[in-house]
């Protein structure tokens, strides 16, 4: 497919994601990883690189590079290589960050995802293993910056892209894709506030058919929308440079989400200016068939299996089964609903409209809603027995959304949205909206649909709103055939 041009410009976009790792303890030693304690109060002394200590891993983080090797069909190294990436900040006690450079844990696979109706995928490069750094606090009211290593020795995987993106809009869809699934299979928590989920994005501009052009990287990218306005700006900035004559210069950029614009930090470094070499303090790192199949075995539904199972056994479309299974919750709710009334379309067009339009006024998660799956089930039910139209269906939603435990039947009949559905009754209504509309007769036998509408239009009123649609068509159009 061809790139969408912005000025005339394609946009180049990868990814470097680093995902923290829901371990109780850090990478290469014991003390723990819990997030908002004081400073300084949970590094030890491996992560103070104090004299004669010696990195142990963290079997639980492999683990979890595993499961996100299992997760994105990626290839899981039988045997991958810890290096030492050299670089100096007083917030990296040894001077090095232990990381994986030429054979990483997790290599290849890719993520899938929908931008409105379109199926796209980026390709993965690699998932590494690697420790997080510590944290410079800087104090303006006192003129002093400190030093935090709470966070240093943090586990982290790295996940890198192939250059696949060519806009802010695919962009945050493969983020908050993959944000998804590293929270489905339970390997991070999700937090972007925390730092949890961190993204940095690599972009350029270049004509069409020309060499990939210099990138810039964007680092800490720990919002969604933050994410989105960073990317719009750089693109825009890079071309108003190339526009102007100048040439982009490859750097480290960040984002200020209170003017809305990057700037440059560094200029960026690449793989020979770290002069990576193993780690001689830790071997090889080997994982067994056996241990992958043991984390496989342990493993929840993957959302993208879920999906094409809700496919298969639902009759769904398969952008209905991608979004609903945006997570475990709205995935459980959907099938409860879906199994309880039978309709799983109806099922799947309710929750991904009315229902997903409340939450979202509401900013709730699903888990929070007030109309419980069985709710929902019993109306959805009542809609396809005809015993209320769509119209009555969302009065009784939003009594039901507005105070919770209610019986859907006890509702309707309080609100008395029953839909009339004695033919008998119907036909005396439609003959007298016939014998008092002769004109409208008349024009619709001339082949003027719009006069059948207004025929319905003047039955569903004298039934004050609750004759059968259907049977009203149905009824009407047999007796003008008549």
């Amino acid at each position: 497919m061809t790139a969408k041009l912005i000025h005339g410009y394609e946009v180049v976009i990868g990814f470097e994601t680093h995902t923290q790792l829901a371990t109780q303890s850090k990478i290469f030693s014991r003390a723990p990883t819990a997030f908002g304690a004081e400073p300084n109060t949970q590094a030890c002394a491996v992560d103070l690189a104090l004299p004669g200590t010696l990195p142990v891993m963290n079997r639980e983080a492999v683990a979890c590079a595993i499961k996100l090797g299992l997760a994105l069909g990626s290839h899981i190294a039988e045997k991958s290589i810890f290096a030492r990436k050299n670089y100096f900040y007083p917030d990296l006690p040894k001077g090095y960050q232990i990381s994986q450079f030429e054979i990483p844990v997790v290599q290849g696979g890719e993520v899938s995802f929908f931008l409105g109706d379109e199926k796209k995928t980026v390709r993965l490069v690699r998932a590494h293993l690697e420790e997080d750094a510590g944290k410079s606090l800087h104090e303006d009211f006192i003129g002093q910056s400190g030093i935090d290593l709470n966070r240093a020795g943090t586990p982290l995987l790295e996940i890198v892209t192939e250059p696949d993106m060519s806009s802010s809009d695919e962009a945050v869809a493969y983020a908050k894709e993959l944000h998804k699934i590293v929270t489905w299979i339970g390997i991070c928590d999700g937090n972007m506030q925390e730092g949890s989920f961190r993204c940095d994005a690599n972009v350029s501009v270049r004509k069409p058919g020309q060499p990939l052009g210099t990138r810039r990287e964007i680092k800490n990218l720990n919002s969604f929308k933050f994410m989105q306005q960073a990317i719009d700006y750089e693109i825009r900035w890079q071309i108003e440079q190339i526009e102007d004559g100048h040439a982009i210069q490859q750097a480290t950029v960040l984002f200020d989400p209170d003017t809305g614009e990057t700037r440059a930090m560094r200029t960026k470094e690449d793989a020979a200016d770290y002069r990576y070499f193993p780690d001689p303090d830790l071997p090889p790192l080997h994982i067994s068939e056996q241990w992958i199949e043991e984390q496989r075995a342990q493993m929840a539904e993957l959302p993208r299996t879920m999906a094409t199972r809700f496919v298969a056994d639902y009759g769904l479309p398969e952008y209905d089964a991608t979004t609903l299974t945006q997570s475990k919750a709205m995935a459980a709710y959907f099938e409860a609903v879906a199994k309880a009334c039978g309709q799983a379309k109806l099922a799947s067009n309710w929750i991904m409209g009315e229902v997903s339009r409340r939450l979202n006024m509401a900013e709730i998660g699903i888990e929070q809603a007030p109309v419980s799956s069985a709710q929902l089930a019993a109306l959805i039910a009542r809609i396809a027995d005809g015993t209320i139209s769509n119209n009555a269906a969302k009065q009784v939603f939003d009594a039901l959304w507005t105070s919770e435990g209610q019986d859907v039947d006890a509702v309707i009949e309080a609100k008395g949205l029953k839909q009339m559905n004695d033919s008998g009754a119907l036909e005396k209504i439609i003959d007298e909206v016939i014998a008092a509309n002769a004109d409208n007769v008349a024009q619709f036998r001339a082949g003027k649909d719009k006069a059948f509408n207004a025929l319905v239009g003047q039955i569903m009123k004298a039934s004050k709103g609750k004759a059968n649609p259907t049977q009203v068509n149905e009824l009407l159009r047999a007796k003008l055939a008549g």
